[in-house]
C-alpha cells in the first residue's frame, strides 16, 4: 500500500498505520469488491467493528480525503484525483 503524497501522518508511523490495516484485512476481511473507481466496499467480521472504528478515526485525521462510513461493511470513497490510493486496498 502506497502513501498518498497527502497524507500528513508522520513519515516514521506511516509503515505502522499500514501494518495495522494488513492486520485487520488479514485477521477480519471476509468480502472486497470495487463499486467503482472511486469506492470499495469491505464486508469484516462483527468482531472487528471497534478497531475498525479506530483505525478509521485515526486514518479520517491524517488522510482527509478518504470518506469512511460503516464498520462492518466499510464503505471507502476517494476523489477522482485519489483513485490510485484504492489499488493498495483488498480488491
Amino acid at each position: 500500500m502506497d502513501v498518498p503524497d497527502a497524507c500528513t501522518l508522520p513519515t516514521a508511523e506511516q509503515p505502522l498505520r499500514i501494518a495495522e490495516f494488513a492486520q485487520l484485512f488479514a485477521d477480519h476481511l471476509r468480502h472486497a469488491e470495487r463499486v467503482d473507481a472511486r469506492t470499495l466496499e469491505l464486508t469484516l467480521d462483527p468482531d472487528a467493528r471497534e478497531t475498525t472504528a479506530d483505525l478509521i478515526a485515526r486514518e479520517s485525521e491524517c488522510c482527509s480525503f478518504f470518506t469512511f462510513t460503516g464498520a462492518t461493511t466499510l464503505r471507502i470513497t476517494v476523489p477522482p484525483a485519489r483513485t490510485a490510493v484504492l489499488d493498495g486496498f483488498p480488491q
